[in-house]
Parts: structure tokens; sequence; C-alpha cells
């Protein structure tokens, strides 16, 4: 399959799952994938972030040797936002590798500083900085302002269910219920 021109033939849930199902535990086929949406044209770039979303649900560890090149193509000026979207969105259920643990922070921080970031990479940059947040206490405060910071600017639903759930749970750590 000549993956470049299946991505461009249709545009739908159905067929992104079937990519995904197609690159599944391969690879090699997960490599095709992350360079098209490392290097490609816009649309492609951005259906082949949709796809890798989807890989990434059922293959987190295929995920892992190209983490960096993915944190790396979040700071590309003019990206799509499904770029950042999906990125943070595969980010947001696995462990963070200790050497990128630093440049996600600093990109979860500038989405959730951007008004103009959408609701989605805002929530998944809360759920990202809530679990930072247990390695680098330090964090936390700065989270919790900008969350509150949120809530008190008329949040959509989406960043107050958020928001709110990940307050609760800098709470607790903050009282040591967490570990």
């Amino acid at each position: 399959m000549e993956l470049r021109d299946e991505i461009l033939r249709e545009n739908s849930k159905e067929h992104t799952e079937a990519l995904a199902g197609w690159v599944g535990g391969n690879p090699k086929r997960l490599a095709q994938l992350v360079a098209l949406f490392l290097k490609d044209e816009y649309r492609v770039v951005q259906r082949a972030a949709w796809i890798l979303s989807y890989v990434g649900d059922k293959h987190p560890r295929l995920m892992e040797p190209h983490l960096a090149a993915m944190v790396e193509r979040m700071g590309h000026p003019g990206i799509p936002v499904a770029v950042k979207r999906n990125v943070v969105r595969i980010l947001r259920d696995m462990p963070i590798p200790e050497d990128l643990q630093g440049p996600v922070m600093d990109f979860c921080f500038r989405f959730l500083e951007d008004p103009k970031e959408t609701v989605a990479v805002k929530a998944f940059s809360m759920t990202i900085l809530g679990r930072l947040a247990k390695i680098y206490p330090d964090i936390r405060n700065e989270i919790v302002m900008l969350i509150e910071d949120h809530l008190r600017e008329g949040a959509t639903p989406g960043i107050r269910s958020r928001g709110m759930k990940t307050l609760k749970e800098l709470a607790a750590l903050k009282n040591g219920k967490l570990s």
C-alpha cells in the first residue's frame, strides 16, 4: 500500500481507523506514518496525526522511538492544530521519558497560556501537567493558577470539567494523598 495516497484518498473516522489498523503494531509501518506526519504537506500531516493518535491508543510502546521528533514538531511555527492536539493526546496516557519532560512541560504551559489555543489541546495539557506535577511538585502552584484563571474567564464545559478534575488531583497531591 502507498500510505500517502491512501491517507489522501478519504478523510473519515472509518478510513482513519482502518489505516491505524493497517499500521497496527508494525514498527516499519509506523515509521512510514511518522515520516509523513513530520515532513509532508499540511493535509497529509493533519490526517497522519489523527491516525497516529489511534495507533498510540492501542500501541503506546510503539510510539516511544518517535516521541522526541513528535515533541520537537510541536515547536514549529504554523503547525496544524491537529499536530498539537494529537501529540498531547498521545502523551496524555503514556509515561513521558525523562529527557522529554522539560520540553513537554514547556509546551503544555504555553498551550494553557495561549488564549487562542483549542479546548482539546488545553485539556490534554492540563492532564499532562497534572501528571508531571507528581514528579515536579514545584510546578503545582503555576498549574493551579492557570486553571483557576481559565475557570474565572467563563471556561467551556470541556475546560471546566478537565480543570476541576486536575485541580482536585493537585489538591490531593499537595495533601499527600496521591502517589
